[in-house]
């Protein structure tokens, strides 16, 4: 007897679409997990700004890098991390700093970005996983009408109508999965957007006031 790859796929197709439901649900669960954690660091992140930005500025203000170097290291927002890369390099000159501007305006991104790419994969596949689901079903509930042996009509046939009915239940909970994964997916993107907005706002006060009390425009590099 050679192996037949087709009985193996039948066998494999025959566990059904409960597993795959189970899969559905797992994404979903950690769908949710996904949404309220970016939700509860987004707001962190703005209301950390919007904190120190006064004391920042102030710091800066008076030439005071060691007081906003601590400011920046005590606080979690993403316009206040920017500025802390640039104080951390202010005596360089003007390129050392725009170089940190930019690096940490990059690392925010990472920051604020993290997990969003789980929502938009879930939010892509999981219509195609239900569905794979409810082919499993259909498949499952049509060999047990050729294994009993009655034409379609009556009981069997009612009860094959039964399980497939069921199996388009796969599709349905698919589509309830991706749904709102895309549409928060969507929704934070533009949050990601609007919160670096904020922070590279802030960073270039901060680089005006630099460059202003240090008078860095002019100042050569150091190695």
């Amino acid at each position: 007897m050679g192996f037949n790859i087709t009985e193996k796929f039948l066998d494999f197709a025959l566990l059904g679409a409960e597993w795959v439901m189970w899969v559905l649900v797992v994404l979903s669960l950690i769908s949710v997990y996904v949404m309220v954690e970016r939700l509860l660091y987004f707001g962190a992140a703005t209301k950390a700004d919007a904190d120190v930005r006064r004391k920042l500025f102030e710091a800066l203000g008076d030439d005071d890098l060691d007081a906003a170097a601590k400011l920046t290291r005590d606080t979690t927002g993403p316009g206040a991390s920017i500025i802390g890369e640039m104080v951390a390099v202010a005596s360089k000159g003007k390129a050392a700093l725009q170089a940190a501007m930019s690096s940490g305006h990059s690392e925010e991104k990472l920051r604020l970005d993290r997990n969003l790419s789980f929502l938009g994969t879930v939010g892509a596949n999981a219509p195609f996983i239900g569905l794979f689901g409810t082919v499993l079903g259909i498949i499952q509930a049509f060999n047990e009408l050729g294994k009993s042996g009655i034409k379609p009509g009556g009981e069997q046939s009612a009860a094959v109508m039964g399980g497939i009915s069921e199996a388009l239940v796969a599709t349905a909970v698919g589509l309830l999965v991706a749904i709102p994964a895309v549409t928060v997916y969507n929704v934070y993107q533009r949050r990601v957007k609007r919160t670096l907005a904020h922070a590279d706002s802030l960073a270039t006060s901060a680089f005006a006031i630099i460059l202003e009390k240090q008078g860095l425009s002019d100042k050569p590099q150091e190695d």
